[in-house]
């Protein structure tokens, strides 16, 4: 527990620093995420406006995938209707803006987009391969609207503990997942799993990628 609070000490006081220079200027990706989560909240609650909430942010397992991507970016803010709202704006201020204050908002809301579609494809896998293979769930467990930010707040967990070297919060989270799944199989806890091995195999490469993206740069 100890070498747990030591590696956040080390990410809360670049938190501190960064708020304490910038204030809200550090956060633009947070913020919006949490007045985009409050605003569809409300037009999905509306008559005249939850159907294009749901034409323009819904995805389905069994979508094309052409409409899955498209509707990807906005499905990562439009809640379940069913889960507390307020749970998820706290969800988002705490781990989006300790990886927007850390690692920057490009890749905040790159790697949250990554997780979210890893997610969708664990589902079309899933859905394509039925109850009797590995991972596969039933059904009526995938033909659920499949939205929200939980996928794309555990993968940044994961991957600021990983570009701080927090080995036992990496593995702390990752046991969860596990945890989850194992106790309550649910299409949820797979796609957080999903999103998690998929940061993990990008970042075990990002060095790379880095390095070959400075050389082709003019003058790199």
């Amino acid at each position: 527990m100890n070498r747990l609070f030591a590696e956040w000490a080390a990410v809360l006081g670049d938190v501190r620093r960064r708020l304490r220079a910038r204030g809200l200027r550090a956060l633009p990706v947070t913020l919006t995420a949490c007045a985009g989560i409050l605003a569809l909240q409300l037009l999905q609650h509306s008559r005249g406006t939850s159907g294009w909430v749901e034409r323009l942010g819904g995805v389905y397992a069994d979508l094309p995938w052409w409409q899955a991507l498209l509707r990807t970016p906005l499905s990562v803010f439009l809640p379940d209707p069913s889960l507390p709202m307020w749970g998820l704006i706290l969800q988002v201020v705490v781990v989006f803006g300790i990886a927007e204050t850390t690692v920057g908002p490009r890749r905040t809301l790159g790697v949250a987009l990554l997780a979210t579609l890893a997610g969708t494809g664990f589902a079309r896998y899933s859905l394509w391969a039925g109850p009797h293979w590995p991972f596969g769930l039933p059904a009526h467990d995938l033909l659920v609207r499949d939205t929200g930010p939980s996928a794309a707040v555990v993968a940044l967990g994961v991957y600021v503990a990983l570009r701080y070297r927090a080995g036992w919060t990496v593995a702390t989270i990752v046991l969860a997942m596990v945890v989850e799944v194992v106790s309550l199989p649910n299409l949820a806890g797979y796609e957080h799993l999903a999103g998690v091995a998929l940061i993990l195999a990008l970042f075990t490469h990002e060095p790379a990628l880095l390095r070959r993206r400075g050389r082709a740069a003019p003058g790199g």
